[in-house]
């Protein structure tokens, strides 16, 4: 029998929005968890992954570490008072650790696409205009954060915290050697008043305001794109944009060595500077006649040095990608941007896009767009060449399948009183105990924007009673994931705890040395709603070399799906991923609407 739960709508539809003219809400801080739900939580996610006595070896090792008197009581003292004198206990840490830390390549591996409904057209002149259209929309909705003029958001009733927004733009990750950090260029006295503007490996600065302060129009900024287009008509030999593709330490060091030479570092400061970029693609070979497949491909990673890749800086926060096919789509950086916000832009460009352009040009000469300009000495000429090499063994090792299911969407589990993400996430589980025989850890992402300063936390599935669908049939997934958006998920509690003991000098604590924390932190499963109301395709790689990444779209009467797997890895594939999903669908209506 399946539970009747509540509706639980996609990220825009969730939030709703109140014309308040402060950007900035009222918010309170984010909960430290109680030590006792967390450890139990914690044990309870095991449970569906471990046999019985493992589970109980671990059970002894958290019953040690939560003791009266023990390290865990003694560890969240300290998280608690981390809360009181900071604005948010986790968030800093959590940003550093899930993302600056890693030292993997930023396209596939971290970086989202979200490639968007086509636009009619399959011309460089109408790519131009669609793309001025796009940078007046992109400058109109910066205009409303900074006039204070963007609505509250609201979920469940609650102000949602929106300090993320107004860093959003002229924002850059940094490599490092041991970890990255982000630079906030909007923060300085002056801000940048630019875009990066990107056509055959070639960087040109943008300016986008009149010297009075205005913003160009659509008309100003298509004779600009004209203007690049002029001076970029061959492909540039060396893509420097493809350094920014390596893995991170590797890219540190060339930035290094790049930035040595004056040219080049005035050069690179104005891309990272910039509000945002813009890649102006050209045609390219499609791999597969589905064009789901292409255009997520194409935003994903460019295609491959043969293609567009060379077009990207993967480092900037947000890059809009503009094909000559009509496909576009943007690309964005996770340290700084995140669903929510980025799905609130993607709705403002899409509605302004559907106006006429609201001014006319002024006549005022124009600044020559600046081309960029790089000293590219021998060192730097190698490093591109193996960035080169390693990119493309990159795209070659990602399978990608994107299809449309058209035979119900979220309308059905809908009129069933249940929520569309929680079917979808029950039928991921089954569809993957059915391709290998077993369940494993499972993460979907909720916002924790109700809360100051808040970021993301893990959704984990599978539950035990998620386990008992997989060989029953049953849906209590909406208790864990409403227990997670008020703060009281597992993974940044214990994240906590483990920096806690870190930050205090003590060794790590044994429970997160133990196998099972391993396991249970090895998401082979990784899954992600797109926040859109259209047909959108959001697209990225697997966490683990061994697993999956599952994004997928719920509309009213079908839902679009991307799946990615390693090749490397022959225990996965995501056409044979695909097929069963596609198959366990079929069968969860069949389940729900039996045949008379």
């Amino acid at each position: 029998m399946i539970s009747r739960k509540v509706p639980c709508r996609t990220w825009l539809s969730r939030i709703s929005r109140r014309p308040e003219a402060c950007l900035f809400s009222s918010v309170p801080p984010q909960p430290v968890p109680p030590l006792a739900n967390t450890l139990q939580g914690y044990l309870s996610a095991l449970e569906p992954l471990l046999p019985p006595d493992e589970i109980s070896h671990t059970r002894r090792m958290v019953q040690e570490f939560g003791r009266r008197g023990g390290l865990g009581p003694k560890l969240q003292e300290g998280l608690e008072k981390r809360a009181r004198v900071t604005k948010n206990w986790i968030a800093d840490w959590w940003v550093q650790r899930a993302y600056l830390e890693s030292r993997q390549p930023l396209p596939v591996h971290s970086s989202p696409a979200i490639s968007l409904p086509r636009r009619d057209y399959n011309d460089w002149k109408s790519q131009l205009v669609f793309a001025s259209k796009l940078i007046a929309a992109v400058l109109d909705f910066k205009a409303k954060i900074k006039m204070g003029q963007l609505p509250v958001e609201y979920m469940r009733g609650k102000p949602l915290c929106m300090e993320l927004y107004p860093l959003l733009f002229s924002s850059c990750r940094i490599p490092g050697p041991k970890h990255d950090y982000v630079a906030h260029y909007g923060r300085s006295r002056r801000s940048p008043t630019h875009i990066t503007v990107v056509r055959n490996y070639q960087f040109f600065q943008l300016e986008v305001y009149n010297s009075d302060g205005s913003r160009m129009t659509e008309s100003q900024i298509h004779a600009q794109l004209l203007r690049i287009r002029s001076q970029s008509w061959k492909t540039d030999k060396e893509p420097m944009g493809i350094l920014t593709s390596e893995h991170r330490h590797t890219w540190g060091e060339a930035y290094n060595r790049l930035l040595k030479d004056k040219l080049n570092k005035e050069s690179v400061r104005l891309i990272e500077s910039g509000l945002f970029s813009v890649c102006l693609d050209s045609p390219v070979m499609r791999i597969s006649d589905e064009k789901y497949v292409h255009d997520a491909a194409q935003i994903l990673h460019g295609g491959g040095t043969f293609s567009n890749s060379g077009n990207r800086w993967f480092d900037k926060t947000l890059q809009f990608v503009v094909g000559e096919d009509g496909s576009w789509g943007l690309l964005y950086e996770q340290a700084t941007a995140e669903g929510p916000p980025v799905a609130a832009l993607l709705h403002h460009i899409l509605e302004y896009c559907e106006k006429p352009d609201p001014k006319r040009a002024p006549i005022v000469p124009l600044p020559m767009p600046k081309k960029l300009y790089f000293h590219i000495d021998r060192e730097i000429k190698w490093d591109i060449e193996q960035a080169k090499q390693n990119l493309d063994i990159l795209i070659n090792d990602l399978d990608v399948n994107v299809f449309n299911f058209k035979i119900f969407g979220k309308d059905l589990p809908k009129s069933y009183n249940m929520s569309p993400n929680s079917f979808i996430q029950i039928a991921l589980q089954l569809v993957y105990y059915k391709v290998h025989s077993e369940v494993c850890p499972t993460c979907d992402i909720a916002s924790q924007r109700m809360f100051r300063g808040g970021r993301t936390e893990f959704i984990r599935s599978p539950t035990n009673q998620s386990l008992k669908f997989i060989l029953a049939f049953n849906d209590a997934s909406i208790g864990v994931r409403l227990a997670v958006i008020n703060g009281h998920g597992i993974d940044l509690h214990l994240l906590g705890l483990k920096l806690q003991a870190i930050e205090e000098g003590l060794s790590i604590p044994k429970i997160f040395m133990d196998t099972a924390y391993g396991l249970a932190t090895h998401w082979k499963l990784r899954t992600g709603q797109i926040p859109a109301n259209t047909d959108s395709v959001m697209c990225f790689g697997p966490l683990v070399p061994d697993g999956y990444a599952v994004c997928y779209n719920p509309q009213a009467d079908h839902f679009h799906f991307s799946i990615t797997a390693f090749n490397c890895c022959e225990e996965t594939n995501a056409e044979m991923f695909a097929r069963t999903l596609k198959e366990t669908l079929c069968e969860l209506q069949e389940l729900l609407q039996p045949a008379v």
